[in-house]
């Protein structure tokens, strides 16, 4: 072939540290905003970016480029630079070392926004660790239960 082409759909998901403050409500558009620019600046491109004050969930195309790790690391490093320059409160934010990648296929990626756009809604009923380990089991993901939450 003369062209190298893709389209892999990722719904990832990484948690802040058990040290860090939470984002606060009336930051999260802009650091969700941010997020998604740095998605973007991958070579990926975002498509929906959500979460609560703990943790952050993204639906993107995956660049046809970078493997997942380089583009989680890229996200992560400048995204908490970038939220320690918001207020003196996140002086201390920090992301866990550890995340989720989950390949999503086309047909439910309209499922996978509008529960992204519902986690605020979500996690008033459920907890982030029951959330978590419940995408693990739908996706038969091995794990250490006593690694799973540990920064």
């Amino acid at each position: 072939m003369a062209q190298s082409l893709c389209k892999i759909y990722i719904h990832l998901i990484f948690h802040i540290k058990t040290t860090s403050p939470l984002i606060r409500k009336n930051d999260l558009d802009r650091v969700l905003s941010y997020i998604g620019k740095l998605v973007n600046a991958t070579g990926s491109r975002e498509i929906r970016a959500g979460g609560v004050g703990d943790h952050i969930h993204i639906l993107f195309l995956l660049s046809k480029e970078k493997g997942i790790s380089q583009i989680v690391e890229e996200i992560k490093r400048n995204s908490s630079r970038w939220i320690k320059t918001i207020d003196s409160y996140y002086h201390n934010f920090a992301w866990q070392g550890g995340y989720a990648a989950f390949s999503v296929s086309q047909s439910v990626t309209d499922k996978i926004i509008q529960y992204i756009n519902q986690q605020q809604e979500h996690h008033i009923k459920q907890s982030f660790a029951d959330e978590y380990k419940t995408f693990l089991k739908l996706y038969n993901v091995q794990y250490d239960e006593r690694y799973i939450f540990t920064d």
